[in-house]
C-alpha cells in the first residue's frame, strides 16, 4: 500500500529531475540545439543514451517478462547493450562524417528523396509502437501509485512525457540522464541485492516458483505440465525458443543502430571519441539494471499470482497456495515489489527514479519521432508542393508534432492494455532495423552500389514480410523474415 513517505519520495525525485531538465533547457535557443544538444561530453552522451535505452521496457517490461518467462527476460537489456557497442564501434565515425542530422537524411542523400520519404513512414511505424509501450508503462506506474483509471493514467503519463522533452530536447534528456544514472543504477543494484537475500539465492527462487505452480490450475493456464517444464521456462535464457530469444536480441542490436534517437546521442558528442565512450559507458550499465529487474520478476512469480489467475483458481474451486499474494497484472510486478517489500523511504526514491526513467525514455523516443516527422516527412511534402519555406519555424513544428503524436499514442495504448510490454519493444526495434539497416549501412560504407528502386522495394517488402510473419506466428522470430527479404531484394537488384 502506498504511503505518504512513498509519495513524498516520488514527488521529490520527479521535482529534481524536472528541475535539471528545465535548467539545461534554458540554453536551447534554436532547432539545432534542441535536436543535437551542442557539444556534449561522454557522460552527457551516456545520460542521453540511458534516458532512452533504460526505459519502461528495460525495467517494468523486463520484470513483467521475467514473471512469465524467467531468465530469458534479460535478453532485452543484453541486446540493448550490444546495440550500443555496435553503434559506438562500427557506426559512430561514419555517422558524424556524414554531415546529416537524421539517419533518413543519409539514406535520402544516397538514394533520393522518394526513398527517404518511404523510409520515414516505415520508420515512424516502428518507433511509434515503442512510444505506445512507454505510454502503457507510465500509465501502469501512475495507476498503481495513485489508483487512477486507465484513461486518466494514460493522459497523465503522456503529459509528463511531453513536458520532459518539449522544452529541452536532447540536451535536457542528457542532463536528466546523468542524475537518473545515479538514482536508477544505484537503486537497481541495491534492489537486486535485497531481492537476492529475500529469496535466499537460487534455491529460494526455485522453491517459490515451485510453490506457486503446485496449483494445477495455475500451471495449466500458463501451459506448464510438470516440474521439468517449469524449471526450463524460468531457468533457461532460451525459454521461449532459441530462434525466438536470439531473434529478440538481434532486433535490439540492429534496432538501436537504426534508431534516430540513439544516432542523435552520437551526434550530440563534442568529439567522436566522447560520443563513442558515452555509448560504451551506457552499454556497461544497462545489463546490470536488467539483471536486477529480472530477479524482481522471478521473486514476484514465486510469491504472487495475478488477478486473472486468482479468478481461474476460484472457478476451479481451489484456494491460493500458502504465502501467496495477488497483483493486478504481471506489469505490476516491479512497482508492487517496491511498494510491498522495500523500506518506504527507499521505495519512494526508487518509484520516483523508475517513473522518471519511463518518462525520460518516452521523451527521447518522442524527440526522435518528431525530428523525423518534421525533417523528413513534412520537409518532403513541402518540397513536393514547392513550398520549402514554412511560416512556422522547425522548432515550433517539432514541438507541435510531439503533442500530436502523444495524443495519438494515448488512443492506441488504450487498446493494448494487457500486452507484453517487451514484445512491443522487440517488434518496434525489429521494424526499425528492417526498414533502414541495410540501406543505411550500404549508404555509409558501399555508396553507389544499389539503385533507388531496389532500396525502396527492399524497405517496403521487408517491413511487410516482418509484419506478416508476426501476425501469422511463423517459426522463429519475425525479424529474420524481414531482414532476409530486404537483403535478398537489394542484392538481386544490385547495380552491375
Amino acid at each position: 500500500m502506498i504511503s505518504t513517505t512513498h509519495i513524498i519520495g516520488v514527488l521529490l525525485t520527479v521535482a529534481v529531475l524536472l528541475a535539471v531538465s528545465w535548467l539545461s533547457a534554458r540554453n536551447v535557443k534554436d532547432e539545432k540545439a534542441f535536436i543535437g544538444g551542442g557539444t556534449a561530453g561522454s557522460w552527457m552522451v551516456c545520460g542521453a543514451f540511458l534516458t532512452t535505452l533504460a526505459g519502461g521496457q528495460s525495467t517494468v517490461g523486463t520484470a513483467q517478462l521475467a514473471f512469465s518467462y524467467g531468465l530469458s527476460a534479460w535478453w532485452f537489456t543484453l541486446g540493448a547493450a550490444l546495440g550500443g557497442v555496435v553503434l559506438a564501434i562500427f557506426y559512430a565515425s561514419s555517422l558524424r562524417r556524414s554531415g546529416c542530422s537524421t539517419l533518413l537524411e543519409i539514406v535520402g542523400k544516397e538514394y533520393g528523396h522518394k526513398v527517404e520519404a518511404v523510409g520515414s513512414v516505415l520508420f515512424l511505424i516502428g518507433i511509434f509502437i515503442s512510444i505506445v509501450a512507454q505510454v502503457l508503462t507510465s500509465s501502469a506506474m501512475i495507476g498503481s501509485l495513485f489508483d487512477l483509471s486507465m484513461i486518466w493514467s494514460l493522459i497523465i503519463g503522456a503529459t509528463l512525457i511531453m513536458l520532459f522533452v518539449l522544452f529541452g530536447g536532447i540536451k535536457s534528456a542528457g542532463a536528466g540522464g546523468i542524475v537518473k544514472l545515479l538514482l536508477l543504477y544505484c537503486g537497481s543494484v541495491a534492489t537486486g541485492i535485497i531481492v537476492w537475500r529475500m529469496a535466499g539465492g537460487v534455491d529460494g527462487f526455485a522453491s517459490g516458483i515451485d510453490n506457486v505452480y503446485s496449483s494445477p490450475t495455475i500451471a495449466s493456464i500458463n501451459n506448464l505440465d510438470g516440474v521439468e517444464s517449469i524449471h526450463h521456462r524460468y531457468g533457461s535464457m532460451l525459454a521461449r525458443g532459441v530462434m525466438k530469444d536470439l531473434g529478440g536480441c538481434l532486433s535490439l542490436v540492429l534496432g538501436v543502430v537504426s534508431t534516430q534517437t540513439y544516432a542523435q546521442c552520437i551526434w550530440s558528442g563534442a568529439t567522436t571519441a566522447k560520443a563513442r565512450r558515452g555509448a560504451l559507458y551506457c552499454a556497461f550499465f544497462i545489463p546490470v539494471i536488467g539483471a536486477a529487474c529480472t530477479l524482481v520478476g522471478l521473486y514476484m512469480r514465486g510469491h504472487y499470482v495475478t488477478a486473472a489467475e486468482l479468478e481461474a483458481l476460484q472457478r476451479a474451486g481451489e484456494s491460493l497456495p500458502s504465502g501467496i499474494g495477488v497483483i493486478a497484472s504481471s506489469a505490476q510486478a516491479f512497482p508492487s515489489f517496491i511498494l510491498q517489500h522495500l523500506p518506504a523511504w527507499f521505495g519512494g526514491l526508487m518509484l520516483g527514479a523508475l517513473l522518471i526513467n519511463i518518462l525520460g525514455c518516452g521523451s527521447g523516443l518522442m524527440l526522435g519521432a518528431s525530428t523525423i516527422l518534421v525533417r523528413d516527412v513534412i520537409a518532403n511534402v513541402q518540397r513536393k508542393f514547392g513550398s520549402e519555406k514554412s511560416r512556422i519555424s522547425q522548432l515550433l513544428l517539432t514541438r507541435i508534432s510531439i503533442v500530436v503524436l502523444l495524443a495519438i499514442a494515448v488512443v492506441v495504448a488504450n487498446t493494448f492494455n494487457g500486452a507484453f510490454i517487451n514484445d512491443l519493444g522487440f517488434l518496434s526495434l525489429g521494424l526499425r532495423a528492417v526498414a533502414i539497416i541495410f540501406p543505411l549501412s550500404f549508404a555509409l560504407w558501399l555508396p553507389q552500389r544499389f539503385s533507388p528502386r531496389s532500396v525502396m522495394l527492399a524497405m517496403i517488402a521487408g517491413t511487410a514480410a516482418m509484419l506478416l510473419a508476426n501476425m501469422t506466428n511463423l517459426p522463429g522470430d519475425a525479424v529474420y523474415y524481414g531482414l532476409a527479404t530486404s537483403l535478398l531484394i537489394m542484392l538481386f537488384f544490385k547495380r552491375k
